[in-house]
């Protein structure tokens, strides 16, 4: 399970360091292989996947239905966009250009680890997420038993 928010650098080759608290997992349940993608939810942001759990998102998104405009655009953003990154042995992983033009990423980012995936922000667009509150008003039935 990941969790937990880091501040990274990219470098000029468009590369990021894994945090020294992830390698081992990366290494072990991931076997050295990550998918990056774009989030289709949120602009600003990238998902980095171990390719276990990307097989079955991939699965479940292709397996949608074509004729429909929101499947077709969640194939496009997670499935056409997705680039395998696999740690070099300085555990720096290699991302796109344009992914990272496309969201925003430049020197700064932050990563977080949201479970079963990493979620690589733009700084800028981190900041903003962050910034925003939730009032009563936004919490559906779903969320009103939540002790936090």
């Amino acid at each position: 399970m990941f969790q937990g928010e880091t501040a990274i650098t990219i470098d000029d080759k468009g590369r990021l360091a894994i945090p020294t608290a992830y390698r081992d997992l990366v290494a072990r349940d991931c076997g050295n292989q990550l998918v990056i993608t774009y989030n289709p939810f949120e602009a600003g942001c990238l998902y980095l996947y171990p390719l276990p759990v990307w097989e079955k998102v991939r699965d479940q998104v292709n397996a949608l239905p074509r004729t429909k405009k929101n499947s077709r655009l969640l194939q496009l953003k997670l499935v056409g966009a997705a680039a395998f990154a696999e740690p070099d042995g300085s555990a720096r992983i290699s991302i796109p250009a344009s992914q990272r033009s496309a969201v925003g990423i430049e020197k700064k980012a932050v990563l977080l680890g949201m479970g079963d995936k990493f979620e690589l922000w733009s700084e800028q667009a981190h900041h903003a997420q962050i910034r925003q509150t939730l009032g009563d008003a936004d919490l559906g039935d779903d969320l009103q038993d939540l002790v936090l």
